[in-house]
């Protein structure tokens, strides 16, 4: 079989390749894209824990790069900056400072208080889709719902809500492995937009607190050393949760939906018996089955051998969570979905100090959409055949037809 991440082929389907690759190349050199390739859970799950790996291109937690670092191009230094500050590309210590800061405002307990708004905002949504008898699930129900949430939790106007879409579906593209130029381009455009949003919207909230996530965020200081969050870091930690719970939101409802739609007792399994348990694993397996971010990249810090395979400083290793997640070494009948599958350990939200922050704001959407949905929809069927983005990295379908059944 032949590997090719770039084919229209793979993308719609990259599970048969992943099967080949874990079993003939589970550790693969791509020389045409220069990244080592990952598709076992066991590799997985054991580098996105080890420490000789990293998000930034950092030896261990010095200042110094291990070797000169290429230029960035002048008109992308708008766009890297949300990579310089944030802590999605951070390292210990800077990295601890930053989530250690996030962690103590944006909370579990803070986000479980969001469930009855969460919970109004997707009837809400709903109601109007369904009267329209045929409608497309991601574009009415599935995409507002997390922005109409993030914006709530972080206090952005009314008036400017519907900026921030554009903006995050701009921004995420620079993620895949192919992006062009003209993504290139309105990557840039929306990173500068958004960065001067931000920072107008911070100086307000810092004369004038109120009660949201952003005043939080710039008022919040470590008890110890009194540490804050920089303006710069502030504005890049907004951007990185709108962007992140977002897109897991999306494309794990959307992608989840597709697969209990073409395994139909699965469906029926939950019109049946909407407990919260079965919603709650049912969850799980939507992200396991056909995961939302398929791959994951690391810089290696320092030569290493792992498994008798040498990883040399500066080449980077890009992990498939989306193979990882169907491995049948960990997972028993790992093609096949089950939303009654008792334990799911999958990786979708990453593991180690990168778990993703936004996880337990997903899991309460994805919870509440689902049942809201079967709830008032309990014969929902598909229209159409929905067609694939043409992207890989973040793997989701340009939209999903149903009508109430």
């Amino acid at each position: 079989m032949h590997f090719d991440p770039f084919s229209i082929e793979f993308q719609k389907d990259p599970y048969p390749t992943y099967a080949w690759l874990r079993e003939a190349a589970p550790i693969l050199w791509d020389e045409s894209t220069g990244l080592w390739y990952i598709s076992r859970y066991e590799d997985v799950s054991a580098l996105l824990r080890d420490r000789r790996l990293g998000r930034a291109m950092r030896l261990g937690t010095t200042e110094e790069p291990f070797q000169p670092a290429p230029p960035v191009p002048e008109y992308l230094a708008s766009f890297q900056r949300l990579s310089t500050y944030s802590l999605f590309d951070k390292e210990p210590p800077d990295h601890t400072r930053l989530r250690g800061l996030v962690s103590t405002v944006f909370t579990p307990k803070r986000v479980e208080t969001l469930r009855p708004q969460i919970e109004a905002a997707t009837g809400s949504l709903l109601e109007d889709a369904l009267v329209k008898g045929e409608f497309d699930l991601l574009e009415e129900v599935a995409t507002p719902l997390p922005v109409m949430v993030i914006a709530d939790l972080l206090g952005i106007p009314d008036a400017d809500r519907p900026r921030l879409r554009p903006w995050s579906a701009a921004i995420v593209a620079m993620y895949e492995l192919n992006h062009t130029p003209a993504q290139e381009n309105q990557a840039v455009r929306a990173a500068m937009e958004f960065w001067d949003y931000l920072k107008w919207l911070a100086e307000q909230r810092r004369r004038l607190p109120q009660d949201d996530l952003i005043s939080a965020l710039a008022a919040v200081s470590d008890s110890e050393t009194g540490a804050r969050l920089s303006e710069e870091e502030l504005i890049a930690t907004c951007i990185l949760l709108l962007n992140a719970g977002h897109e897991a939101t999306v494309n794990g409802f959307g992608n989840g939906m597709y697969a209990l739609f073409r395994h139909p007792q699965q469906l029926e399994l939950l019109q049946v018996n909407l407990s919260a348990e079965l919603v709650r694993t049912a969850v799980e397996e939507m992200l396991r089955y056909d995961t939302p971010l398929q791959l994951f990249k690391r810089w290696v810090l320092q030569d290493l051998d792992y498994k008798g395979v040498q990883f040399q400083a500066g080449q980077q290793i890009a992990l498939f969570f989306g193979s990882a997640n169907r491995d049948p070494r960990k997972f028993a009948d790992a093609g096949v979905m089950d939303i009654t599958r008792p334990e799911n350990p999958h990786i979708s939200f990453g593991a180690g100090i990168h778990f993703c922050l936004g996880a337990p704001l997903a899991r309460l959407e994805l919870n509440v959409v689902l049942k809201t949905l079967i709830q008032k929809a309990p014969r929902i069927e598909l229209v159409e055949e929905p067609a694939w983005k043409e992207s890989y990295v973040i793997r989701g379908l340009r939209g999903l037809k149903v009508k109430a059944g």
